[in-house]
């Protein structure tokens, strides 16, 4: 009996029959696929810069307002006011509104050369400014209605006197006050806290501790002004509170310097109004800032 015949090995058969690689080889081979990094959790704010960016700013603006008074005051004793200390020259109402005007111009530029320099992005749209159209009115009517925080102040220990009352000792130093309280001054106020502090907060810890700890520096920057006194400077962080949690619901920094125009321009009217025109400061019993 035969032994069965062993087939052979024909080497023509590799042309017809595709070879195919070990899977662990194939994906050694294969470039690697890249994944977007996952959002952070409950993140609601998703900002291209990052904190030290708002830090930065800050720091900024502190060194930059430093310089420019100390200029300001150096010349203006030089030039103006010989016979003055310089004491007395740097408490003038009218070189410290200077100066900040000086100082937010530059801060403003280097906002908007961060994120369209830096990151490549548009300012207004990446500070999510939204203007709100029709409802602009609104909103400052929402400022107008935070009047009703300062109601507070009646059970609450309150200062007679505070060093910002001198930006009202006179009458031109108190209109030249009103101007800047509703323009510039909350226009920056709202870009560094709303526009660019918060959405850095919220994207870390939420909308509610981003709301809580944007209103809290807020408030603390106010109190030099109204010598620290708690009280005022409770009010201050309770209106930050509505105003970070009007950027926080409407995605729009237009939304919240309206209410904040709303606010202060509300007080300047009262105040006005109850001083016959800014004659007599000493007859207003609201907070001014």
């Amino acid at each position: 009996m035969s032994a069965p015949e062993n087939p052979q090995f024909d080497p023509q058969s590799l042309k017809s029959e595709p070879l195919t690689p070990v899977p662990q080889v194939a994906e050694a081979l294969s470039p690697p696929v890249l994944l977007p990094a996952p959002p952070a959790r409950n993140a609601s704010e998703n900002p291209v810069w990052s904190g030290w960016d708002v830090l930065q700013i800050a720091g900024l603006t502190v060194l930059t307002l430093f310089l420019v008074q100390l200029l300001i005051v150096v010349g203006a004793r030089h030039f103006a006011f010989p016979r003055a200390s310089f004491l007395e020259v740097a408490q003038k109402p009218s070189l410290a509104l200077l100066s900040e005007l000086l100082t937010y111009v530059a801060v403003a530029l280097y906002m908007i050369l961060l994120v369209e320099g830096k990151y490549q992005a548009r300012f207004a749209r990446a500070i999510l400014w939204n203007w709100p159209g029709k409802a602009a009115v609104g909103f400052v009517g929402i400022g107008v209605l935070m009047l009703g925080i300062d109601l507070l102040g009646r059970f609450l220990p309150m200062p007679q006197s505070t060093p910002f009352d001198q930006f009202f000792a006179h009458r031109s130093d108190a209109y030249l006050t009103a101007i800047f309280a509703i323009t510039l001054g909350p226009l920056m106020e709202e870009l560094f806290f709303r526009g660019f502090l918060y959405p850095v907060l919220a994207r870390r810890m939420g909308a509610f501790w981003g709301i809580v700890l944007t209103a809290l520096p807020f408030g603390l920057i106010h109190a030099m002004q109204y010598g620290y006194a708690w009280g005022a400077v409770l009010i201050i962080f309770l209106v930050g509170v509505v105003l970070t949690a009007v950027r926080a619901v409407t995605k729009s920094v237009a939304s919240s310097l309206l209410a904040h125009v709303g606010y202060n321009g509300t007080l300047m009217v009262l105040a006005a109004v109850a001083t016959d025109g800014f004659r007599h400061m000493e007859k207003a019993g609201v907070l001014l800032f």
